[in-house]
């Protein structure tokens, strides 16, 4: 009797966070939150190294910062999870807007590191708006592709195009190219799960073509960085020598925890470059496991995007996977040579305080468009 009393009470308790558990993706959850703590550990095994390089008194001076914005970025997560989709929407397109005028103010009120201006200090924290600009936009998209699918009156194609345009253009003149390769790449894919004609593919393949050729000629350091990776007899490649050869250290099994001597002398091993030192660290075998578990939390989120009924949240948690699949992928391509080098951090695992409040403000996107309600799901969930 009193066990099922207890039943009756968890099933009628209405609170925001019973509420909360009831409907969340608790599996994406799980995978969400194993991911990052896997990068904590990882944090914790490469930052007395990169505190060495500094020169800092504190080891562990990069671990407990990327704690501390995990602690933010997971309290953010948790915020935007409970809203409903709309009112989650919202926030997104908001962001986006926020994200413009900062990139706009940016040649004004921000700091050059290496030859770019793209960060802004918040206090004793800085921050990289472009990362926040990429999911703020996917949701855009989606919300005006959901638009057009009630109401064609709506220009869809040319509002997203035109900020899509805008917003390049921003991020081409910080210089940061990566992130507008990435904000193109999930902007082609929104577009492709919109269902875009046949036409429109090959516009905007073209479009994507004069835009890489464009900032072939016109970017130094973009050019620089290509040919480097054409011809590498002819350039300094330390740091993928390096991180080439801490993954060759590895093996099938790692030196072990904290044994590995590579990230001693590579400058970005706890940023752009942690991959490498994990399979140093801690072999073939467990790297293989994280790339499962980042990719599984990927696939989860495709699986949920399909089962979805309403037309916005499929488009917008299909991008925003898309999104971090694909930095996924550009990330590791870089640590093993396959591409030229992106600046662009491991999802939920290199260190970067911009880099994980903006994965953790995706991942609660998601959380939200993605939780259970009556109708949100087909095929009988």
């Amino acid at each position: 009797m009193l066990s099922s009393m207890k039943f009756i009470s968890a099933r009628t308790d209405r609170s925001y966070f019973s509420e909360w558990w009831r409907t969340i993706d608790r599996l994406g959850l799980s995978l969400l939150l194993l991911s990052i703590i896997a990068g904590l550990i990882l944090s914790l095994a490469a930052s007395p190294a990169a505190s060495a390089r500094l020169g800092l008194d504190d080891p562990f001076y990069f671990f407990f910062r990327q704690l501390i914005f995990v602690t933010l970025g997971l309290a953010g997560a948790f915020f935007i999870s409970i809203l409903s989709p709309n009112d989650a929407r919202r926030i997104g397109v908001l962001a986006l807007l926020g994200s413009l005028i900062i990139l706009i103010s940016l040649p004004f009120i921000g700091y050059e590191v290496k030859g770019a201006i793209r960060w802004l200090r918040v206090g004793s924290i800085s921050l990289q708006p472009s990362e926040f600009i990429k999911p703020a936009f996917i949701v855009f998209v989606a919300w005006i592709f959901s638009a057009v699918k009630n109401d064609n009156s709506v220009l869809a194609s040319f509002i997203v195009t035109l900020i899509w345009l805008f917003t390049i253009l921003l991020l081409l003149n910080q210089p940061d190219v990566g992130q507008a390769f990435l904000l193109t790449v999930c902007f082609a894919a929104v577009c492709f799960f919109g269902g875009i004609s046949i036409r429109g593919t090959l516009t905007f393949i073209f479009i994507i073509m004069g835009l890489v050729s464009l900032a072939y000629i016109k970017l130094h350091h973009f050019r620089v960085r290509i040919e480097k990776f054409l011809s590498p007899s002819n350039s300094d490649t330390y740091q993928i020598d390096k991180a080439l050869e801490a993954i060759s250290n590895g093996g099938f099994w790692g030196r072990g925890p904290g044994e590995g001597a590579v990230k001693y002398s590579l400058p970005d091993g706890h940023t752009d470059y942690i991959f490498a030192i994990t399979v140093e660290e801690f072999g073939y075998l467990i790297s293989t496991f994280l790339i499962i578990l980042l990719g599984s939390f990927v696939l989860r989120c495709f699986r949920n995007a399909v089962k979805l009924n309403d037309y916005f949240s499929q488009l917008a948690v299909a991008g925003l996977a898309t999104m971090i699949g694909v930095q996924l992928l550009i990330n590791l391509f870089v640590n093993l040579n396959m591409i030229p080098s992106k600046g662009m951090t491991l999802p939920f695992i290199s260190y970067g305080g911009s880099s994980m409040l903006a994965l953790c403000f995706t991942s609660g996107l998601i959380l939200s468009f993605t939780r259970k309600r009556p109708g949100a799901y087909g095929y009988g969930e």
